[in-house]
């Protein structure tokens, strides 16, 4: 690390290909939006010698030249891979949206990383979401490091945020989250503020001065010494209670002094088994500087101090049909395991995946087998075939730089993998494997599209694949009820996005429409009516009379047809044909248009012609029976009910139950989700909730999740079902 005795810059600058897995990081930034993630890549990128002062690469481009999307969007909307080098190691930073609309964005960058580094805004702390992230880590042991940025935001306090951070991610161990410097200040300005220049190593005693553009190395002030001693202590404490050498706590309370190296290497272990978190500052670089504030301590760190991909596990794998495979280790020699993190179109290459290999390598032109991968249910057909993969490239800007393999725990990006999606799973042709899934959240925000023009709908399916295809967090849905064509996202933000690219990327423009919900028709009472359809013209005419009774049944009964005739009024091979015309009527629906459900209708007498009687005037008759019916007795609307389940922090269980009640919810029951969070479980109008997804994040603060299943349908007020009779006219 950074704070290593004499420690140096190293080697720096553009990142060649790996040639062992020890000599690779994969690192992904988490973090709210506006954090400073982006700008921290691009220090990172500056103080490695990736990019020049301008923050160019070879090409001219600019690791900030975003899309047009994200221009428009104002904030980054997709996952971004730079790799840097340092000191020999390949560095695969993994660049995240922060806004919550894009997590399967941030998923990508978890599945796809060893280690993951915090990055907390000094000006607005650690939000709702960003502590949800920090527990998933926590959860599978992934390593993580805290960076703080904004340090000079107004009210910005470097110890305050770091109490901060040991308090709320912290959990049960705060002393497991501890600076490793602490900010050195500058000369005040008039406002009475001071800038932060450097960083005093507190394991060392060096201060780390970045006030003249490039890192140098000096003593500390005799002022900034006495900030050094209680600091200090704390971290050594907390360095040793993480060691594996049980001794050293005793030698440490015998008043031993603890050599510099070992609480170092100690430190290093500790960082790469995910059980202790560093906190470190950031900074850009100002104009003209080389290097920004902290951005060789972070090098450093990931050098150091991260883990290598053979410290990390690799998912579970088993054959396509689902027989389980011995494990398989991060080894260059291993069987071909590599996952599709992310999927893009470029408009002159085409598709491109972004890949991390875990086990094997990934050589150019080679057929591969792609396997996946389970998410039918959202558009996306499961994956059994062999592909010829094109070019492998590493992103930098918007260059590619050409790469000659891909070694297991590296990262690089495939073209021409047409049949590819996100998830799926490449393995040699002849040893074909799939890799356990990673967890995706369900879209939860419907948005009924309706193409633009004629032109446009001959576009649109081809368009919507291709978007589907590379959001694993979309889903597509022709809903056969109503009719409509139905975009399910994350929230407001993630559709804007997914039809903005319909429009630049896919050349389709659509609008949207309101989205309806699956409403059902039932009788509220018993009735009876005639179905009479007698016509007469030159040669055969059309004679049928069929006399039916319709009675409500209990809800889930469907539509039930009894034959009571006798005496043959109605000829038995025309029995059939009514029953016919019946249930044709009712998925039309005989009051508002919707699918007439939990009824018994019963055939009681009818009239035949021996000559003009037909299968089709029966089946006329059926249908007229029923909708003569309906007019003399009370239609119910019958709506969906989902059993909804709400996970939220216990602040706000209050607000969600009493949020729920107004959208006529009844809440079920509630029960403890885990350390000072709460389920709550309801049953609500799927008519209420088709915008809960963005209600919900507001209400919570962006700590709020929620899952919902089809109940059942249930009868709608009778205010809100006559406006909806009356529309239908």
């Amino acid at each position: 690390m950074a704070d290593k005795a004499n420690a140096h810059p190293g080697a720096a600058g553009r990142a060649a290909a790996a040639d062992h897995p020890a000599s690779i990081r994969n690192v992904v930034l988490v973090g709210h939006s506006q954090a400073g993630k982006t700008t921290l890549v691009e220090s990172l990128a500056l103080a490695s010698g990736a990019v020049n002062r301008a923050g160019r690469v070879a090409d001219g481009t600019s690791l900030s030249d975003y899309d047009e999307i994200e221009h428009r969007q104002q904030r980054s909307v997709q996952l971004s891979l730079v790799p840097v080098a340092w000191n020999g190691i390949r560095i695969n930073l993994l660049d995240t949206p922060g806004y919550a609309d894009f997590v399967g964005e941030l998923r990508a960058g978890l599945r796809a990383a060893d280690a993951a580094l915090f990055v907390v805004s000094a000006g607005d702390g650690v939000d709702g979401a960003t502590r949800l992230v920090w527990q998933e880590c926590a959860a599978v042991g992934m390593p993580r490091a805290i960076v703080i940025t904004h340090l000079d935001a107004a009210r910005a306090d470097f110890d305050e945020m770091t109490a901060i951070c040991q308090e709320t991610l912290g959990g049960d161990d705060p002393d497991a989250v501890i600076p490793l410097y602490l900010p050195a200040l500058g000369e005040r300005r008039s406002d009475g503020t001071a800038p932060v220049t450097g960083l005093i190593g507190l394991l060392t005693g060096k201060l780390f001065d970045y006030g003249a553009g490039q890192r140098t190395e000096r003593e500390p002030d005799e002022g900034q010494l006495p900030l050094l001693g209680e600091a200090r202590n704390r971290l050594i404490e907390g360095i040793i209670a993480q060691s594996e050498d049980e001794t050293l706590m005793d030698r440490y309370l015998g008043g031993e002094d603890c050599d510099v190296k070992t609480l170092i290497e100690d430190l290093e272990k500790a960082v790469a088994r995910g059980t202790f978190h560093p906190v470190l500052a950031a900074a850009p670089a100002a104009d003209g500087a080389k290097q920004g504030l902290g951005t060789i301590e972070l090098l450093e760190l990931i050098t150091g101090g991260f883990p290598t991909p053979e410290e990390h596990g690799i998912p579970a794998v088993t054959t396509p049909d689902g027989k389980p495979q011995p494990a398989l280790g991060c080894d260059p020699a291993g069987p071909l395991a590599a996952e599709v993190v992310k999927t893009s179109s470029d408009p002159y290459v085409g598709r491109i995946s972004l890949v991390r290999v875990f086990s094997g390598t990934l050589r150019p032109d080679e057929t591969v087998h792609v396997s996946g991968h389970g998410l039918a249910d959202r558009g996306h057909e499961d994956h059994d075939v062999d592909e010829r993969i094109g070019a492998l490239s590493a992103p930098f800007g918007k260059q590619q730089r050409s790469l000659d393999a891909a070694i297991a725990g590296d990262l690089a990006c495939v073209a021409k993998l047409g049949r590819a999606e996100t998830g799926d799973t490449l393995s040699a042709k002849d040893h074909p494997l799939l890799m356990a899934p990673w967890e995706m959240p369900d879209p939860l925000l419907p948005v009924a599209i309706q193409a633009h023009s004629k032109a446009d709908e001959d576009k649109l399916s081809q368009g919507l694949a291709r978007l589907v295809a590379e959001d694993p967090t979309m889903r597509l849905e022709q809903n056969p009820d109503t009719h409509q064509l139905v975009l399910w996202c994350m929230g407001e933000a993630h559709r804007d996005v997914a039809l903005e690219r319909l429009r630049s990327r896919y050349g389709v423009q659509v609008d949207t429409v309101e989205h309806k919900v699956s409403l059902r028709e039932t009788f509220a009472s018993a009735a009876s009516g005639r179905g009479r359809h007698v016509k007469q013209s030159g040669g055969h005419g059309q004679y049928a009379i069929c006399d039916i009774t319709v009675e409500p049944l209990p809800g889930g009964s469907g539509i039930e047809f009894v034959d009571k005739v006798v005496g043959g009024a109605v000829p038995r091979q025309f029995i059939p044909s009514v029953e016919k015309g019946v249930r044709a009527q009712a998925a039309k629906g005989v009051a508002a248009g919707y699918p007439l459900v939990d009824v018994r209708v019963t055939l009681v007498d009818g009239k035949a012609h021996s000559v003009d009687s037909s299968d089709a005037a029966f089946q006329t008759a059926g249908a007229l029976a029923l909708r003569e019916c309906a007019g003399q007795a009370k239609i119910h609307l019958l709506e969906p009910v989902a059993e909804v389940e709400v996970e939220v922090p216990d602040d706000y269980v209050g607000a969600v139950m009493s949020d729920l009640s107004s959208r006529r919810g009844r809440v079920l029951g509630t029960e403890q989700a885990g350390p000072g969070s709460t389920t709550v479980r309801a049953s609500v109008p799927e008519i209420e909730i088709s915008r809960y997804a963005v209600d919900l994040r507001s209400m919570s603060h962006g700590t709020g999740r929620f899952c919902r299943t089809y109940a059942q349908h249930e009868p709608m007020p009778q205010q809100q079902a006559a406006r909806i009779l009356e529309a239908a006219g």
